[in-house]
């Protein structure tokens, strides 16, 4: 079986890798193809994953081009990992946000909305290649925001597009444990868009847990979330939300803690990660070392200045992990082999939500077969969420709408139109900004 990573070159390929290591059984990727635009990236990974291969017997082969078409044909199963424009451009994104003193988080708010528009033409262009060139592959996208791609990419791959993010499972684990319950064994009421969701239940041999949590302050305040938004905040929504959501809550202070940083996010992973790749081009160096090494530090720091407005300290140990490459494969081995399984993923609504409509993507819980990804029946989400929801699907449909007509003006309505942007002149020197920064959003300079 041929799996074609994009973004091949990507920092976190090796996780993907190193998954595929442990699996032995019948129907198991034999070949892994590693795709992207930048051949000393793609070297340098390589170096990694043969690090990893080492001694393991039958481990996948694994080749690398920069020949998207290539790297496309024959096909099983397709990882799309980009970034358009790099982490200089996250970089970038987040210092135009918060010099117009809003949020530039990469997939939430003005960073977001800016990822998008120079993401999507980029995706939908994958997309239409796929279909043409390996019509029977399935696409399981990385590509943040995971969400919004991956509704412009089912436009051409219906349903055999999957977007993953390792969130919600990392909240349900996170949940699980603190109740002392096996996850493997719990059914997480999960509900919302990809970083906009929020657990309102967890079943455990068909009882819920969460009651029980959230009427227990010292449980409730020991695990991350707890600690992030506050036990008094989760006991007024009863339920946990997303991590993410901490900057729709927390908006004022997210932001300032962001612009008092030393570094934004995105420019401490284009430093940390550009001396990775300089020090990879020394033939000598121990490769899989230095990358565990860089990688300890980045999962370590992730969302640090959310951590540290709310009081909440480090990270716990079991938090540092990662998680979405055990996602993608759970999902990969669930259709390849049609071995059944329950994922949170983002998938189209098919009436799910009744608030929105079929098409629009969403991330709920999923029942996975051979036949792909189907959205388990869930309730109603309550008026704060459900407003919450449908004002940013209203944006990510106009980005997507001025990504495909490369509107000016329809980019200015997507910035304006969301929660976290509170001004249209914001909004018009936001894509004043993108627009002269990013080669991608020339289109909208006009």
């Amino acid at each position: 079986m041929k799996l074609t990573i994009l973004g091949g070159g990507g920092f976190r390929v090796p996780l993907v890798y190193g998954a595929l290591l442990g699996d032995r059984a019948e129907g198991r990727v034999t070949e892994v193809v590693l795709h992207d635009l930048d051949d000393s990236r793609l070297y340098a990974v390589a170096r990694v994953l043969a690090e990893q291969a080492a001694g393991v017997p039958d481990a996948p082969t694994v080749t690398a081009t920069t020949d998207l078409d290539d790297a496309l044909r024959g096909a099983d199963f397709i990882f799309s990992a980009i970034r358009v424009g790099g982490l200089q451009g996250r970089a970038d994104d987040e210092r135009i946000a918060l010099a117009q003193g809003v949020l530039g988080q990469e997939t939430v708010g003005a960073g977001g909305i800016a990822y998008g528009l120079r993401t999507v033409p980029v995706a939908v262009d994958i997309a239409r290649r796929v279909a043409r060139l390996a019509p029977d592959a399935w696409l399981i996208n990385f590509t943040n925001p995971a969400g919004l791609v991956t509704e412009a990419m089912s436009r051409h791959l219906g349903d055999r597009v999957i977007g993953i993010c390792d969130s919600p499972v990392g909240l349900g684990r996170r949940i699980a444990r603190v109740l002392g319950a096996d996850p493997k064994q719990a059914w997480i009421d999960y509900v919302g868009l990809n970083h906009l969701g929020w657990v309102r239940g967890l079943r455990v041999a068909g009882r819920d847990e969460l009651p029980r949590l959230l009427a227990d302050p010292d449980l409730l305040g020991s695990f991350e979330e707890g600690k992030l938004f506050g036990v008094d905040w989760l006991r007024s929504l009863g339920a946990i939300p997303n991590e993410y959501l901490h900057y729709y809550y927390f908006n004022r202070e997210a932001v300032r803690a962001y612009q008092q940083a030393e570094k934004t996010r995105g420019a401490f992973l284009r430093d940390q990660q550009a001396h990775f790749y300089e020090e990879m081009r020394d033939p000598g160096a121990a490769a899989l070392s230095a990358w565990d090494r860089t990688r300890a530090e980045r999962e370590a720091t992730y969302m640090s200045e959310n951590r540290e407005t709310a009081g909440a300290g480090e990270r716990d140990a079991d938090d540092l992990s990662g998680g979405y490459e055990k996602v993608a494969l759970a999902l990969m081995r669930a259709i390849a082999r049609d071995e059944r399984t329950t994922l949170i993923l983002n998938v189209r609504n098919q009436g799910t939500l009744s608030v929105l409509d079929a098409d629009a993507v969403i991330e709920v819980p999923c029942l996975v077969d051979a036949n792909g990804a189907h959205p388990v029946a869930v309730d109603p989400l309550p008026g704060h969420a459900t407003g919450l929801v449908c004002a940013v699907k209203a944006v990510e449909r106009e980005v997507l709408a001025a990504a495909e007509s490369g509107s000016r003006a329809t980019a200015v309505k997507a910035f304006a139109l969301h929660p976290l942007v509170d001004s249209v002149n914001v909004a018009r020197k936001l894509v004043e900004g993108y627009a002269e920064v990013h080669p991608g959003l020339a289109y909208l300079r006009r």
